[in-house]
C-alpha cells in the first residue's frame, strides 16, 4: 500500500514540475517541425478523400462550414501566440462520422455527419470550429508528445521504486497509474481548455456562445456518455460535464458576443 502511494506521488510531482511543451521541444517536437509534419499528413488525408470522391466542396453543408471557418479565421490568427504563423485550412469530408478534428498548424476537417445528423445551426457549427481551432492554438498535440515522454519516464522510474519495496513486477500498476493519473486527466483538461478558448473565438467572431450548450445537448441525444465509468476512464469530459462548464463560462463571453454580433 505504501509503495503504491509512493508511485502516485512520483506521478503527481513529476507531472506538476515538468512543462510538457518544453519537454516536447527538447525532444524535437517543436512548433515549426510539428506543423510541417502535420501539413504532410493533412495533404495525404485530403488526397485520399479526394481520390475516394468524398471531399465535399459544393454541398450546402460544406459551403456553410467554409463560410463559418472563414469568418472565424482572422480571430484565430490574432489569437495565435505560438510564435509561428499558421496556414489555416479547412476541408469537409462527406462521411456519416459525428466528428471533427484539427492538426497542428490549423489543419482542420469537419465530417458532414456531425452537421447533418445533429441538424446543427451556424452557431453550433461555430462552436465545433472554435473548439478545434483552440486545440491547434493551445498546441495540445505538442503537449501530448511531451506528456507521453514524461509518462514513459514516470512508469520506468516508478516501476523500479515499487519493485524495490515489494520484489514483484508492477508494470501493470505503473501503467494503470499513468493512464488514470496522468494521461486521461491531462486529455480531459485539454478538452476543457479547448471548450473555453473555443467559446471566446466564436464570441469574438459574432457567434452566440449559448449555442455551445445546445450543441452538447444534441451530442447527448446522439451518444449519452454520462455514466460513472465514462467519467473516470474517458479521455474526454462527459457531455454533462461540458455543459456545466460551458454554462459557468457564459457570463464571461456573452458580453464579447454582444459587442461583435452581426
Amino acid at each position: 500500500m505504501y509503495s503504491f502511494r509512493y508511485l502516485l506521488s512520483i506521478v503527481a510531482v513529476v507531472s506538476t514540475l515538468t512543462a510538457c511543451s518544453q519537454v516536447a521541444t527538447v525532444a524535437g517536437y517543436d512548433t515549426h517541425n510539428l506543423n510541417q509534419q502535420a501539413q504532410k499528413s493533412y495533404m495525404q488525408v485530403v488526397g485520399q478523400a479526394q481520390s475516394k470522391g468524398v471531399l465535399d466542396t459544393t454541398s450546402e453543408t460544406a459551403l456553410r462550414v467554409h463560410r463559418i471557418f472563414n469568418r472565424m479565421k482572422p480571430v484565430a490568427e490574432a489569437a495565435n501566440k505560438t510564435g509561428v504563423p499558421f496556414q489555416w485550412e479547412m476541408n469537409v469530408v462527406r462521411e456519416n462520422t459525428v466528428n471533427a478534428w484539427a492538426m497542428p498548424g490549423g489543419k482542420m476537417v469537419v465530417y458532414t455527419g456531425i452537421v447533418e445528423k445533429l441538424n446543427l445551426t451556424d452557431d453550433e457549427i461555430a462552436a465545433i470550429v472554435g473548439h478545434e481551432m483552440a486545440h491547434a492554438l493551445k498546441e495540445h498535440a505538442k503537449k501530448d508528445a511531451g506528456q507521453k515522454i514524461i509518462t514513459g519516464a514516470i512508469t520506468s522510474v516508478a516501476g523500479s521504486v515499487v519493485s524495490s519495496y515489494t520484489g514483484v513486477d508492477v508494470s501493470s500498476i505503473a501503467s494503470l497509474a499513468s493512464n488514470l493519473g496522468v494521461d486521461k486527466p491531462f486529455s480531459r483538461s485539454q478538452e476543457s481548455e479547448a471548450d473555453k478558448v473555443g467559446l471566446q473565438l466564436m464570441a469574438q467572431s459574432g457567434y452566440n456562445p449559448e449555442y455551445a450548450v445546445s450543441l452538447w445537448d444534441k451530442m447527448n441525444k446522439n451518444n449519452n456518455n454520462n455514466g460513472a465509468l465514462s467519467a473516470i476512464l474517458s479521455t474526454h469530459p462527459t457531455n454533462n460535464q461540458r455543459i456545466d462548464n460551458i454554462r459557468k463560462l457564459l457570463p464571461s463571453v456573452i458580453p464579447i458576443y454582444q459587442k461583435n454580433k452581426k
